[in-house]
Parts: C-alpha cells; structure tokens; sequence
C-alpha cells in the first residue's frame, strides 16, 4: 500500500524529543513495502527501497526529519539503500529495537 500524504507528514513532523525513536520505527515499518529490506537491530537499521517509489517517498519524510537524520543517519549508496546508527546518540536515544507499543496500520489510498 503506498504511503499516504497525512503518513508521510506524520513520519516528516515525528517529534523525536518527545517520543522514542524506536515508535518512529514501528510506524514506519508498518508502510515499508518489502519487509525483508526493513532490516532493524538494537543499534542499527538498513533500508533498502527496492525501487518503489513508495519507500522512496518515506526515505524522503524521514530525510525532513532533521533530528532523525542528524542523529542517525551513517551512509548511503546509490539504488536506495542506507544505514543509520545511534552512535552520536546519548544512551536514553540509543537503540532501533520495536517498542512494546504498536500502532493500527489504517487502510487508505492515494
């Protein structure tokens, strides 16, 4: 299902002061077409757009997500695959893991 515009704004104004960046993840990856390129670890995450476009537009929110990207962001290689770390991050940030809460994947199109 491709992401809606209100998911999108949601993944760009995602207030990372207030909220664990793990929850930003959960919601995420609830969107992220092909789940196998969704690939999180407690300290790092790789995701890998695999062409489409919708991944791509989610790559982009999480790109005007200044806080996310600055902190976590490490590299990125042509074909839409990048890597983040929590490495610069202070203890209380660290860590991709899922949280215990999840959020309702709601049905919309574009």
């Amino acid at each position: 299902m491709y992401p809606s515009e209100e998911t999108l704004e949601r993944i760009k104004n995602w207030d990372l002061t207030t909220s664990h960046v793990s929850e930003l993840l959960d919601y995420v990856e609830q969107f992220w077409t092909y789940p196998d390129r969704f690939v999180r670890s407690k300290h790092k995450l790789y995701l890998s757009t695999g062409g489409w476009s919708g991944n791509e537009d989610i790559v982009r929110a999480l790109m005007q997500n200044r806080l996310f990207w600055l902190l976590y962001w490490h590299s990125s290689q042509r074909g839409g695959h990048y890597w983040f770390n929590d490495s610069l991050c202070a203890d209380e940030l660290k860590g991709f893991t899922q949280s215990k809460k999840r959020w309702a994947r709601k049905s919309t199109t574009r």
